[in-house]
């Protein structure tokens, strides 16, 4: 199994289908074919279930996946370790995230790491949870961040804060005091609320089904932006961790309180990368950057730090 072979098995693994792979490879789709058809001679077993629409690996095909993205890793760390002995800061790091993570990555975590690493570069997809999780695991990103994420075997949580979800209030909003308060309270405010698939949403929908509540939608979106301008312009509340606020509530344009249920005050930020996976240089440099910078990752009361891996050291 060559080198090429593996690229494109593992890109038909990805897309789903030879067509997309070929797309992405910028080849034609009989190339990406005949690699896949070489390889299950060569292995003498198939590594792809054709389905109707598309193909998915069979157990022999996610083995060989696996192979690849090893492969993978070690060719980005060749190139990684070669140029550091050039001396060059250089290098992209892939990082994929929810919305609510976006203001914070901009203004505390990329911005004062461009100022040291001038040579790297950064592309940064937003995805939900699952997609997260997924792209990660994959190795379609070096760096995920998500609000509240389940486990999963192939993906690494090295950093995680406790962030609660509080009830965020315009300044002139009548409710005083700083004590917890049921989710129940606020029932008959007219709130920002995101999507029902939304992971935010959906604790929040736990909560209202135990206590017999519905919160009242004025408005529906999964932009953050908008709930940051809804809640400023104080026509609605709404229900966020901290951090997506952080720049409005040091302007004193909105104010927070405190839910009482633990299910919704007991929720982390976690930055995760790929289980056993060393890591390049670039990207090991902004991992723990945003770990110290990002208000994400600091927490309330507790931070949850694990070994950073380094590209020396660090092994499957």
């Amino acid at each position: 199994m060559n080198d090429r072979a593996l690229r494109y098995f593992l890109a038909v693994v990805r897309t789903g289908s030879v067509r997309a792979a070929a797309e992405v490879l910028h080849v034609a789709a009989s190339a990406v074919s005949r690699q896949v058809i070489e390889m299950e001679a060569e292995i003498g077993q198939p590594l792809l279930e054709r389905l109707p629409r598309g193909v998915v690996p069979t157990e022999a095909g996610r083995v060989v996946a696996e192979h690849a993205m090893r492969q993978a890793d070690e060719r980005l760390l060749l190139g990684d370790r070669l140029r550091r002995l050039q001396g060059l800061q250089e290098g992209t790091v892939r990082i994929r995230c929810g919305g609510g993570f976006v203001a914070d990555l901009v203004e505390n975590g990329l911005t004062g790491f461009s100022e040291s690493y001038a040579g790297i570069a950064f592309t940064v997809t937003l995805g939900t949870t699952d997609g997260i999780l997924a792209a990660v695991a994959q190795g379609d990103a070096d760096i995920g961040m998500a609000y509240d994420p389940p486990a999963h075997p192939d993906v690494r949580s090295v950093v995680s804060a406790r962030q609660p979800l509080l009830a965020v209030l315009p300044q002139d909003h009548p409710m005083q005091g700083t004590s917890a308060v049921p989710l129940g309270t606020f029932a008959t405010e007219p709130a920002a609320l995101l999507p029902d698939d939304h992971g935010v949403r959906r604790m929040l929908g736990r909560v209202e089904a135990d206590g017999d509540f519905r919160l009242t939608p004025r408005l529906v979106t999964g932009s953050f932006d908008l709930h940051r301008r809804l809640l400023v312009a104080g026509l609605a509340i709404g229900f966020l961790p901290r951090f997506v606020i952080a720049a409005e509530l040091r302007a004193g344009l909105l104010r927070t309180i405190p839910l009482r249920e633990v299910s919704l005050t007991d929720v982390r930020s976690h930055l995760l990368i790929r289980s056993g996976r060393r890591l390049p240089e670039a990207t090991r440099r902004l991992l723990d950057h945003l770990a110290q910078s990002m208000i994400a990752f600091q927490g309330v009361s507790s931070t949850h730090r694990t070994h950073i891996p380094h590209t020396e050291c660090e092994t499957r």
